[in-house]
């Protein structure tokens, strides 16, 4: 078994942070995703908000994984969230449910509420295999690698949400043309922080650009990842 722990905050209020996260899918970072759907949803009596999500990925196994084993690299994942508004915190627990003997994998995901109006994520995960053949050290190793990489990715799609979310400020956020179908999201006016990294992975620092041209380039990405050139 692999454990795996780290966190990170964000200069950005909780609310908004928390909207970002569910709003993630699709996003360039996220190409692995091929679907993702509202389950159920209900309020308990004490007004927080819970939600399960079924989500479908693609994935791909190692060279060295026995050949015939896997008939294709897809699993789903069951997402289970609880949203306090009250206490301004977030969990959301995340979980495989096929291909579960070759490899389990359960997140969890905390945001809380930070003062000085910033928010905290933390998140942890258990990497297990059962396979045997010798072979369950190097999945799991190989799972942790991944876990690793994803979670890099996953949080560079959220600051992605959060720059488009920042930038409506100014706009209605709208995917696609008229013909498309859109998404226009309208918010009172945030501050416009940049995200405060303390993982307790070893991070590259990199060069920051200005907020509001950053928020432009994020949107075109997104644009040109989601209606790509034609090419004749």
């Amino acid at each position: 078994m692999k454990f795996y722990q780290q966190s990170f905050g964000y200069d950005d209020p909780w609310s908004i942070v928390t909207l970002a996260f569910f709003l993630r899918y699709p996003n360039p970072y996220a190409s692995h995703v091929i679907s993702c759907d509202v389950v159920s949803r209900s309020v308990t009596p004490t007004g927080s908000l819970l939600t399960t999500r079924l989500i479908l990925k693609r994935g791909a196994m190692p060279r060295w994984f026995p050949k015939g084993i896997i008939s294709r690299a897809e699993t789903w994942v069951v997402e289970e969230s609880e949203v306090d508004p009250v206490g301004r915190t977030v969990k959301c627990k995340t979980r495989n449910l096929d291909h579960v003997k070759v490899m389990q994998v359960e997140e969890t995901v905390v945001f809380r509420s930070a003062p000085g109006g910033k928010t905290l994520q933390l998140t942890e995960a258990r990497i297990g295999s059962g396979f045997g053949w010798g072979l369950t050290r190097r999945i799991e190793a190989h799972g942790l690698n991944r876990f690793k990489a994803n979670v890099q990715r996953s949080r560079e799609g959220v600051s992605l949400i959060l720059e488009l979310l920042r930038q409506s400020r100014l706009r209605p956020m709208t995917l696609g043309g008229a013909e498309d179908a859109t998404l226009s999201v309208r918010l009172p006016a945030p501050p416009i922080p940049t995200v405060h990294q303390t993982s307790t992975e070893t991070d590259t620092n990199e060069q920051r650009e200005c907020p509001t041209l950053k928020a432009q380039n994020s949107w075109s990405r997104l644009k040109t990842w989601l209606h790509p050139p034609r090419s004749d």
